[in-house]
């Protein structure tokens, strides 16, 4: 994980709501704020845009945007960011060309820390610069704001629920575009969302809020697999890991993965040796058993150890926290089966799954 180079600390007191933050974020890759409604992730997000002036301190890189004991602070339009909102906001008289335009106006484009073409390429906007935004479908407009956002050439690039006002459809042809932003860029992200599915395709560190209280931040694959927080309890918990294609089986279309802890099979396009996948293991796609079995249909067994065990949701169940060689696994099953197998903090065991859900290639 990238350093950190990212410093923040606010104290935020509106009517009866609260929140007590600080932050210590890495300076490349996507950090999301997620959390429920209500948690406080929009009200950080406008604190760190300088959108809102609450008692604090905010560091970005070397710049210090605001230091209210030295009596600093740094209005939002001398901030180096960029902002996207849940919807486009794009004027509706310009054309995207236009629209545009206010991105790379605000640096000029000879300050440019990522070429104009770049950034039109990456977004895939070229083909829309003469057109109206009413002539955009919701994903192409959010497409045209995130251009003009970059174009800016902002240090921070702060998204907030981007993809909330999409249709299902709009956000799957908008995922691929924020991916490639991840990858291709060294702009670090602070991306909000309550969407379970796009924090664990999309960040690679995770900041966990509740009533304006941050509850726990990591890198994604450490919190996603902690049993003290909540998103280990929900119907689509799961450990989110990442692999390394060292092979392709063409009569069978399966790609093997290396991971930390041994090799999975995974249904997917043939992909380059050595590509990263990042993969999604759920809870509830796990079994486990005292011995490796010849006679299944399931091609993923890898030893295990047991190390944490808590009631799940369910009565009827409990999610076991494994590690598979060092890499983290979750389990959900039944307390019957657990009693059966008897199962006890370290206990070995051997976890099958056959369900994997790709979220990405990197």
């Amino acid at each position: 994980m990238t350093e950190h180079a990212i410093h923040a600390r606010f104290d935020v007191r509106q009517g009866e709501f609260s929140l007590q933050a600080e932050l210590n974020l890495p300076g490349r890759g996507v950090t999301a704020l997620f959390g429920h409604s209500g948690a406080g992730k929009t009200t950080l997000l406008r604190a760190i845009a300088g959108l809102e002036r609450h008692r604090g301190y905010l560091r970005v890189n070397d710049e210090v945007w605001q230091d209210d004991e030295n009596g600093v602070f740094m209005p939002t339009h001398c901030r180096a960011l960029g902002y996207v909102f849940q919807e486009a906001s794009l004027l509706p008289h310009l054309t995207v060309q236009c629209n545009l335009e206010f991105g790379w106006r605000r640096t000029g484009l000879a300050n440019c820390k990522v070429g104009k073409e770049e950034i039109l390429s990456l977004l895939g906007v070229k083909d829309l610069l003469g057109r109206f935004p009413a002539n955009l479908s919701g994903g192409e407009r959010q497409r045209v704001a995130i251009a003009r956002a970059l174009l800016a050439s902002p240090k921070l690039l702060l998204m907030d629920e981007p993809l909330a006002s999409l249709e299902e459809a709009r956000k799957q042809e908008v995922l691929p575009y924020l991916e490639r932003i991840h990858d291709e860029l060294a702009i670090p992200v602070i991306y909000v969302s309550h969407s379970q599915d796009e924090v664990t395709r999309l960040a690679d560190y995770i900041v966990l809020l509740e009533s304006g209280k941050v509850l726990a931040s990591g890198p994604i694959a450490d919190i996603t697999s902690r049993l003290d927080l909540s998103m280990a309890f929900d119907d689509s918990a799961g450990a989110v890991i990442e692999g390394t294609v060292e092979s392709y089986d063409e009569e069978y279309q399966l790609g093997q993965l290396r991971v930390t802890g041994g090799v999975i099979q995974v249904a997917h396009r043939k992909l380059p040796l050595g590509t990263r996948l990042r993969l999604r293991i759920l809870a509830r796609d796990v079994s486990l058993s005292l011995a490796p079995h010849e006679n299944t249909s399931i091609l993923n067994q890898l030893p295990a150890q047991v190390v944490a065990e808590v009631p799940a949701k369910s009565e009827a169940h409990v999610v076991i926290r494994l590690d598979v060689g060092g890499l983290p696994l979750l389990a959900r099953i039944t307390r019957q089966s657990r009693d059966r197998l008897e199962l006890a903090l370290g206990k070995q065991v051997w976890t099958q799954f056959k369900a994997v859900t790709i979220l990405s290639a990197r």
